[in-house]
């Protein structure tokens, strides 16, 4: 059976829905073509159900700090982990209405089937053979699970099988302490679940600055064993996997896997687009265009494993949308990379990071939250945020940080970063007293203090007074 559409789409994931809305402005010549759950990674098994997990988690870890603040009886405090489950489920199910609803909007012009390709202009779904203008693919990721722990059968969990749970075992260990495996390894914890983490690299959630990496894994140290720098190896003991690495071992219920998540190409057709594929089996993609070499195909969102991150996927989908039906050829700027763990506190960095960055014509800032006046106040006292300027013109250029309320922070950095702003123009923002932000006013002050006057006399070089409770 053959049939033609102007556009066709592959994946009903983040970029495939933000590529139909794009496209959709334009044509209704479109089809959208899904195999398997329609809708997003995001609202079914990533960043929703998690934060709802980690809600959860947070509020019950609180009573450990009640004393701290003169209260008392949080030691009758009791969590009853399939009720917090079944609450993941029913918000993630809520999440995900929205976009599972897209193919009952499209009607007969949504698909379901897997998709390939026969070439740039050709999909194979079934026996539907269908010839399109334009080719937008976005089949999106899946948990790596290396073969091996296969044998482990349902003792292995995934970011995709975690929330289906009805209970949690009592002891699980967290190889990978990439973002999703901090924030959930964190998580578990804090629901009273034993957790040790483990993971090859002696640092986590990809940070680079080592400052920042220290103070980052000294405050995951405090709720759970960390062991990093050595592959973590697993080993059947009858009901228990042993997990060894980094020269401790641990026995574990079962064992969460958070390897980071494969693009889904397999089988995608990759090789009928005569282009050259690298080792990972990706085509050579234009991050401006997310166009594929110069063919009518473009990869956008997880899937072409760039930044796998849902405002990422977005933008990616909107800009293969809209390069797909534009009229004359454009390249769109792609925002500064900005990137959050939710775990507490916050882990991320804004724009450059410090391995990207030359030490000799860069500047650094920073602040310790365990001396910052809110943050004691708060008893969320721990931390760091370092900030990176142009030495030259102190132009601000990117921060790493481990600091509470960072989620929030690292938009005001952003911004910084997007309207290419100095550092005396971050500090001629009005700074309010006292808040968490003040910590952020002493490392720019920081960096100033390094900065040539340039005759500036403005309000941005009012210094400090010296009192810990006034800043």
């Amino acid at each position: 059976m053959s049939e033609q559409a102007e556009i066709v789409i592959i994946g009903s994931g983040t970029a495939g829905l933000s590529a139909l809305r794009e496209v959709r402005r334009r044509t209704q010549d479109v089809l959208l073509i899904n195999d398997g759950h329609w809708g997003t990674t995001c609202a079914a098994v990533g960043c929703m159900p998690s934060k709802a997990l980690i809600a959860a988690a947070n509020a019950f870890h609180a009573r450990t700090d009640l004393a701290a603040f003169g209260i008392s009886g949080a030691e009758h405090l009791a969590i009853d982990i399939p009720a917090v489950l079944r609450r993941v489920r029913r918000l993630r199910d809520g999440f995900v209405k929205g976009p599972q609803s897209v193919r009952e909007t499209l009607g007969d012009r949504a698909i379901a089937g897997r998709a390939r390709l026969a070439g740039p202009q050709e999909v194979i779904v079934g026996d539907r053979r269908i010839r399109a203008g334009k080719i937008i693919l976005a089949p999106g990721s899946t948990p790596v699970v290396p073969k091996p722990w296969q044998a482990f059968g349902e003792r292995i969990l995934t970011s995709d099988t975690l929330f289906e749970q009805a209970d949690l075992p009592r002891r699980i260990a967290v190889i990978g302490l990439g973002a999703i495996g901090v924030e959930l390894a964190q998580a578990l914890v804090r629901l009273g679940i034993d957790v040790a983490g483990f993971d090859a690299l002696e640092t986590v959630a990809g940070i680079s600055d080592p400052k920042v990496r220290d103070s980052a894994i000294a405050a995951l140290r405090k709720d759970c064993e960390l062991h990093l720098g050595a592959s973590a190896e697993l080993e059947a003991q009858g009901d228990v996997i042993r997990v060894t690495g980094a020269g401790a071992s641990f026995e574990a219920d079962a064992v969460l896997a958070s390897l980071g998540r494969r693009p889904q190409l397999d089988g995608l057709g990759l090789d009928t687009l005569g282009v050259a594929l690298d080792d990972k089996g990706q085509p050579p993609v234009d991050p401006n265009t997310m166009q594929i070499a110069d063919l009518p195909v473009y990869l956008a969102g997880d899937a072409n494993g760039s930044r796998a991150l849902l405002h990422e996927a977005a933008d990616e989908g909107h800009i293969a949308g809209r390069h797909a039906v534009a009229t004359k050829a454009e390249r769109l700027e792609r925002r500064p990379a900005m990137a959050i763990t939710f775990a507490e506190p916050n882990i991320g960095s804004v724009g450059a990071r410090f391995d990207e960055l030359d030490s000799d014509t860069t500047l650094i800032g920073e602040v310790d939250f365990a001396r910052q006046g809110r943050a004691r106040i708060m008893v969320v006292d721990h931390g760091m945020m370092r900030l990176y300027a142009d030495r030259r013109d102190g132009r601000f250029l990117g921060a790493e940080f481990c600091a509470p309320a960072g989620e929030h922070m690292a938009h005001l950095l952003g911004l910084a970063v997007t309207r290419d702003m100095r550092i005396c123009d971050l500090l001629a923002m009005p700074f309010y007293h006292p808040v968490l932000e003040e910590g952020l006013r002493t490392a720019l002050r920081e960096i100033d203090r390094q900065l040539p006057d340039q005759g500036r006399s403005d309000l941005s070089q009012c210094q400090p007074l010296g009192i810990d409770a006034l800043e």
